[in-house]
């Protein structure tokens, strides 16, 4: 069963990649560039986390979302006649945005806000470089956003297992122990 379970997530890692990878290649500049490894990166750091924990279950949430998202946002980038601030097609939405958030929020609710927080800050920032290259308007970003927020809400729950984390302050070290209730 957990050789079959490897080759579904191996399977599925693939296809994301393939699918996310299907962008023209072309020169950009340095924030675009770091948008764009870091849209691919948190998807990846995502399911790095239920591969380390050893969460099948988070990682069938993980793949749900991912599919919704994905689903949703190719939906309408193909139904909604949208032109990018550059003149090319198929502004809206977001997809960039809707893959970096919806990671950003299963990172958030199976694992906490410890990870959740760099999560939000990484996504967001993806959305800033869309944006700044002019590959997308805010509206585009902000759609991205709450498509994957939304479709990783509806799929993700917390983690209950225990999770140990070291601890350093001023004046102590330590391990601290937490489970999500």
């Amino acid at each position: 069963m957990r050789n079959y379970i490897y080759r579904a997530n191996v399977s599925f890692m693939t296809l994301l990649l393939c699918l996310i990878l299907t962008v023209p290649a072309r020169a950009a500049d340095a924030v675009e560039t770091a948008g764009n490894i870091i849209q691919l990166a948190l998807p990846a750091g995502a399911a790095g986390l239920t591969l380390v924990n050893h969460d099948q279950k988070g990682f069938i949430q993980l793949a749900e979302s991912g599919i919704l998202t994905l689903g949703i946002t190719y939906g309408l980038k193909y139904t909604v006649s949208a032109t990018r601030p550059n003149g090319g097609e198929h502004s809206f939405p977001s997809g960039h945005s809707s893959a970096s958030f919806a990671s950003a929020e299963f990172i958030r609710e199976r694992y906490g806000w410890n990870y959740g927080i760099p999560a939000y800050l990484a996504a967001s920032f993806v959305g800033y470089s869309r944006v700044e290259s002019k590959e997308h308007y805010t509206r585009d970003v902000i759609a991205g956003a709450l498509i994957g927020i939304g479709s990783s809400w509806l799929f993700t729950t917390p983690d209950k297992e225990w999770n140990a984390r070291p601890v350093a302050g001023n004046s102590f070290y330590g391990i601290s122990l937490s489970r999500n209730w």
